[in-house]
């Protein structure tokens, strides 16, 4: 078989089926994470990046064009996780360069490769080799390789896809964590896993989504915890119970029982025995789980545990045994970062770009200049650079700074977290600290920052009649919007943010915020500004509704 070209209904049947192909094997790619204590969820985040896309994509008329915007539009708003970011990055690099064609050809695609690969790389401050990058770059420079070769895209995806699976299989050896686990990276392997699909689909062949999935990966227990942390635990409470049935129990009751529970937890197991179930599940609100289980009987042999205080004990008993060792026997960096966070998401994404340190904080909790110093002293490298992201919180720094005299610190005076996270996105390894600390704060200049809260009293401020609990829009200048209702309220502020320059729109989703308000307000927002690219990422931050940047 030879296919020369791609049109836009083969990329949409391509696309679906790889969306399809890493749902069926995501619990597979999901094994194949380090983490010691509950299931990973790299496979989970990519599949729900990529479905996000897929839903866009499979309702558009299949132009190139329409396509290439709803991929890239559907898995940026989709994006969870580490994993899911950098293949919203991947698919948003790809369909910059497939959107100005009619059909997609081996040069068009080797180019869209390379693209695609140059755009991940830039969303991550300090690469780290042995990951999804790495065998997304492997696909790149094999692609690049046989453009000049040949015409044919079957022969070509083939190869493309035997020399990244090759890449895949050294990640082990690129970073110790995977060899000592005893598993690739789950990320690459979740991106061969959409890319086999693609090509399945490209062939002519039906995805068999009940195929058996390759033995599961035996993942050893001697990983160190310190290599991960609580904010990896998803789901905080391992919970058990036992039900005794007291009312009819059939398999629709059954079914529904797990769709509930899976809608709050993972790691579900409920096996039913006559005139008893079993139940296990990881969840954030243990008591959501023993009432609905409550509806259906008694129960016994309850038993919750909190997975991130049992993770924390170890850790802390780690860290005492090695932090001096590891003082001694670990080379200093060149550079470190730290920054101040809060949220649970908005941990993640820093984390993600690389920052060593995260001190949690913010408008509510200001950190300390002793705080500050504890974290410089667990950064071991010459130079580090610290983000207050906090007006309030730069004094500390600043002092801490002053009482430090055996590494070199560089206060960027970021106010926001979205200028923090800007200023580490544009530091450049090569060059020297002052010219990253000009260019780090230059940067955040670009970056209109906004916040949504809540009025606690009665005021007037900013020209603005302000009764208790109104919903304010803040913005870097103060407060821009009033009102009751939450999204509406939240677009009058970005209208006073965005202008004809802007160019990306980031919503950063709080606590009390969920997954599909944020994503309508979203939608609301691009049908506003057609020509703005739109980004939803959960921060998980307490008192603030949203943290909004218009860059």
């Amino acid at each position: 078989m030879v296919i020369n070209t791609i049109d836009g209904k083969m990329l949409q049947k391509m696309f679906i089926a790889g969306a399809q192909n890493i749902e069926a094997k995501k619990e597979y790619i999901n094994e194949l994470n380090v983490f010691p204590v509950p299931d990973g969820d790299t496979g989970t985040n990519m599949t729900l990046t990529i479905m996000s896309a897929a839903r866009e994509v499979s309702s558009v008329e299949p132009t190139i064009a329409n396509l290439a915007k709803a991929i890239s539009s559907g898995s940026l708003r989709g994006a969870r996780g580490n994993s899911g970011v950098i293949l919203s990055q991947l698919f948003r690099g790809f369909t910059k360069v497939i959107k100005e064609q009619e059909e997609i050809t081996v040069d068009i695609m080797a180019e869209a490769f390379e693209r695609a690969v140059e755009t991940a790389y830039k969303a991550v401050m300090k690469p780290k080799e042995g990951t999804i990058l790495t065998v997304a770059k492997g696909g790149a420079i094999r692609a690049a390789e046989l453009a000049n070769t040949t015409d044919d895209l079957v022969y070509f995806c083939d190869e493309v896809l035997k020399h990244m699976e090759e890449v895949l299989q050294k990640t082990p050896e690129m970073l110790p964590v995977l060899k000592e686990a005893g598993v690739v990276d789950s990320g690459g392997e979740g991106l061969l896993t959409v890319l086999r699909g693609a090509y399945d689909a490209l062939l002519g062949k039906e995805i068999d989504l009940n195929a058996h999935v390759e033995a599961k990966p035996k993942v050893q227990t001697n990983v160190s915890s310190g290599d991960v942390s609580t904010a990896d635990i998803k789901f905080g409470y391992c919970t058990e119970f036992i039900i005794m049935l007291e009312k009819e129990y059939t398999k629709k009751t059954e079914e529904e029982f797990k769709e509930y529970l899976t809608s709050i937890g993972d790691s579900l197991v409920v096996v039913s025995d006559d005139d008893i179930v079993k139940v296990h599940v990881h969840t954030n609100d243990p008591g959501l789980a023993i009432q609905r289980a409550l509806t259906y009987g008694s129960l016994t042999s309850m038993k919750i545990d909190n997975m991130r205080e049992e993770h924390n004990e170890k850790v802390i008993k780690e860290a005492e045994k090695k932090s001096q060792e590891q003082k001694k026997e670990e080379p200093r960096k060149e550079y470190g970062f730290i920054s101040v966070s809060v949220g649970e998401g908005v941990n993640e994404i820093f984390k993600g770009l690389g920052v060593d340190y995260l001190i949690e904080g913010g408008q509510t909790m200001n950190p300390s200049t002793e705080d500050m110093l504890k974290a410089i002293d667990k950064v071991n490298a010459d130079t580090i650079f610290i983000l207050p992201n906090n007006k309030n919180i730069i004094l500390a720094a600043e002092q801490a700074k002053s009482l430090t005299e055996d590494k070199e610190i560089i206060v960027i005076p970021s106010t926001t977290i979205p200028q923090g996270i800007t200023a580490v996105i544009n530091f450049i390894g090569e060059k020297s600290p002052e010219e990253n600390a000009e260019k780090m704060t230059e940067e955040m200049k670009h970056v209109k920052s906004g916040s949504v809260t809540y009025a606690v009293r009665d005021t007037s401020i900013d020209g603005k009649t302000i009764k208790e609990n109104d919903i304010m829009g803040i913005g870097d200048s103060g407060i821009l919007s009033v009102g009751q209702e939450l999204n509406q309220t939240t677009k009058e502020l970005i209208e006073c943010l965005v202008d004809e320059d802007s160019e990306l729109i980031s919503i950063y989703y709080g606590s009390d915020v969920t997954e599909e308000t944020a994503n309508e307000l979203a939608e609301q927002i691009m049908e506003c500004y057609s020509d703005v690219d739109v980004e939803v990422h959960f921060g998980g931050q307490p008192i603030y509704y949203y943290i909004l940047s218009v860059e």
